[in-house]
């Protein structure tokens, strides 16, 4: 078995790791009342004290770039946690900073790096995007769309002569409508579930 495969071997088994620990911590809020108690979940969080926004942001910097879990679960997750203003401002943040340094991975690795964590099927249809001459037009789309893959189109205009400066500007402009729809929209389902269940 040659590295390549070891090392995706390793990627399935932390996606499967990370996903099995995000089910275990569901379980461990409703156990502990963490997603309908105020008081429950300033005890938890208090246990980190000021490091536990900077380790959510770290956090979900860190599912852009390596997307282990769904991102909508990110989304949630500080929603729930921080509250409905701090939960966006750091899944913003997080998710901001995250999106530039994919960019600035492809400008600087191309399409190595994308081939090792991208499906072909996905690769191959967002390819045709590269070549086209309004791709600055359709990434800023994307951006824009809760539904679009936008963390591999990321990477994706990094392998494009799109400058920096300009993918700044549709990332900051373009992300907060994506970020407000899935984390209101799965904090909408997640609390009528939770309700469903009580």
């Amino acid at each position: 078995m040659n590295r390549r495969s070891l090392l995706k071997i390793g990627w399935h088994f932390l996606t499967t790791l990370t996903f099995i620990a995000s089910i275990c911590f569901i379980i461990y809020g409703f156990e502990h009342a963490l997603f309908y108690s105020e008081q429950a979940l300033d005890n938890f969080l208090g246990q980190f004290g000021f490091w536990a926004p900077i380790l959510f942001i770290i956090f979900q910097f860190m599912q852009v770039i390596l997307p282990i879990v769904p991102g909508g679960i990110g989304c949630l997750a500080g929603i729930l946690i921080f509250g409905p203003i701090m939960g966006l401002i750091y899944n913003y943040i997080g998710i901001c900073l995250g999106s530039i340094a994919t960019f600035a991975i492809a400008r600087n690795y191309g399409t190595t790096f994308i081939s090792f964590f991208v499906s072909k099927k996905l690769r191959d249809k967002y390819q045709l995007w590269v070549n086209h001459h309004r791709f600055h037009f359709l990434f800023t789309l994307a951006i824009f769309s809760p539904i679009a893959p936008d963390d591999y189109l990321c990477f994706l205009a990094g392998t494009t002569k799109m400058t920096y400066q300009k993918f700044i500007t549709i990332i900051l402009i373009g992300k907060p409508l994506p970020i407000i729809i899935f984390s209101f929209g799965l904090e909408w389902i997640f609390k009528h579930l939770v309700s469903w269940l009580s």
